[in-house]
């Protein structure tokens, strides 16, 4: 029995589809111009492997899950959580390299899963569906031994019928529906996230890889879930959830939008083209808050003298500055940076 997921395209979710769309465009225009969308890539990644795992109890902050993307150790982290975000950029770099995939088979599944889950399984064996029943909360997902029987269908459905929806909703019906599934022992939430990704990249959504739609679940988890126990609820209708998912990632595009704008240095006191140290230095600003000229130096490893070469275009266009007293005084993001 072929796959057909249930959905009504209401006037809320055209009007955030069409908004969806003008976002992205204006987002791929800009981009074509940047010559810092590496360092866009490396923070998408960032954000979104600490707050995929973060929704599932992953006590790293953004700020250490950087450190470990760079190579580097954290070393308040258990040997759990480190493996757990080693795994997860490990999966993101798989789907990077797999983005123009045409047919996705059990095999690719098979694989994205065991990077994501090699070492931090409670239960099952990473690479391989389930051979038991397993229970979410007040939800029981298929016995067994159907799994591999309504994976096909998804899979066929994702490779024949997907292309002719928009790649919003077929994103956000590809993640419900694994997670309803919920094939594998552990890892179902990462690995279906992580699916949900790769539709965006698979259809050219998010062709610079640079969105991170899981920071948004990650604020709200609470109401991400209530979400996906709404379709449940509404016996399997995923228009609610669509709403839903649509907003998440209308919200998402927002942030890169407004963040391509700082990173432009489009303020009162003019442009400026961030060089990587400095979006590398607004970035510890807006985790830390504040930081000593100590810090700074030591949080980009150069001298005092690199230092004030990498902050002084930033002072002059109006998006750091210094507050306190010469012995004790911080840097801090303007009120303009902070928008």
């Amino acid at each position: 029995m072929a796959y057909k997921p249930l959905f009504n395209i209401t006037p809320h979710l055209l009007k955030l589809l069409e908004e969806i769309a003008v976002f992205r465009e204006k987002i791929v225009t800009a981009a074509i111009q940047v010559p810092w969308i590496p360092s866009l890539q490396k923070d998408a990644r960032a954000r979104n492997s600490h707050s995929s795992t973060a929704i599932e109890g992953n006590p790293l902050t953004l700020a250490e899950v950087r450190l470990l993307g760079e190579g580097k150790t954290v070393s308040t982290s258990t040997e759990r959580a480190t493996r757990e975000i080693l795994n997860y950029f490990a999966g993101l770099r798989y789907v990077e390299k797999h983005a123009n995939k045409k047919t996705i088979v059990h095999e690719d599944l098979f694989e994205l899963h065991s990077l994501i889950s090699t070492g931090v399984m409670d239960q099952g064996q990473a690479g391989r569906y389930g051979t038991f029943q397993v229970r979410v909360g007040s939800h029981l997902p298929p016995a067994a031994a159907q799994v591999s029987g309504l994976m096909r269908e998804l899979l066929e459905w994702w490779n024949k019928e997907a292309h002719q929806l928009s790649p919003v909703i077929t994103s956000g019906i590809i993640h419900y529906r694994f997670e309803a599934i919920h094939p594998f022992g552990d890892g179902n939430g990462r690995t279906g996230r992580m699916l949900a990704l790769w539709e965006l990249y698979r259809r050219g959504f998010d062709n610079h890889h640079i969105f991170s739609v899981d920071e948004v679940y990650w604020e709200k988890r609470p109401l991400y879930y209530k979400n996906l126990d709404l379709v449940r609820k509404e016996e399997d209708d995923l228009t609610g959830w669509l709403e839903y998912t649509a907003e998440v990632v209308h919200l998402t595009l927002e942030r890169v939008w407004e963040r391509i704008q700082r990173l432009k240095g489009e303020t009162g006191a003019g442009k400026i083209l961030l060089t990587p140290k400095q979006e590398r230095l607004l970035g510890l600003l807006r985790d830390q808050h504040s930081l000593s000229p100590q810090e700074i130096w030591d949080g980009l490893g150069v001298t005092k003298q690199g230092a004030m070469k990498i902050m002084n275009p930033l002072i002059q266009a109006g998006l750091m500055k210094r507050t306190g007293s010469k012995k004790t005084g911080k840097y801090i993001l303007t009120d303009a940076e902070k928008k």
